[in-house]
């Protein structure tokens, strides 16, 4: 397989979007993460829910999303490793994401659940790296 190379500006500059989007994600600072997607940016993280439409949508879903966690002193972090780029035709960047997630509890031992794939669709503008969609496939799933 021949994939069509990224320059290296770009494929760090998406390297530190995601750094940051995931540091907003665990930080629970869900309008911060939001604000990384298009405006009218489409996120799907789990297999049973439909895909989040637009900042307030995205936000809206991960309120209720992490109400399981409400009196929980859990810590979760996104750890997204391999990330594969390819240039698309509209200018736009496919990225495939290879991600753990790592759950602790005060006194606990790490967890990580679930191994998943992400499947991005990035704008890079003037402005920086922003996410059109998201989905995320369940290895467990598969």
């Amino acid at each position: 397989m021949t994939a069509t190379a990224v320059r290296t500006d770009v494929y760090a500059q998406v390297q530190h979007f995601y750094a940051h989007q995931m540091q907003a994600l665990d930080g629970g600072r869900f309008a911060d993460y939001a604000a990384t997607f298009t405006e009218d940016g489409t996120f799907q993280h789990s297999p049973s829910a439909a895909p989040a439409v637009g900042r307030a949508g995205i936000v809206a879903e991960l309120v209720e999303f992490n109400k399981r966690f409400d009196g929980d002193p859990v810590q979760r972090r996104h750890w997204f490793n391999h990330i594969a780029l390819e240039p698309q035709a509209d200018g736009s960047l496919r990225s495939t994401v290879y991600a753990l997630v790592v759950t602790v509890r005060p006194g606990g031992k790490p967890e990580i659940a679930p191994s998943c794939v992400v499947h991005d669709v990035l704008v890079v503008t003037d402005e920086g790296v922003r996410t059109r969609s998201r989905l995320v496939t369940h290895d467990q799933l598969a």
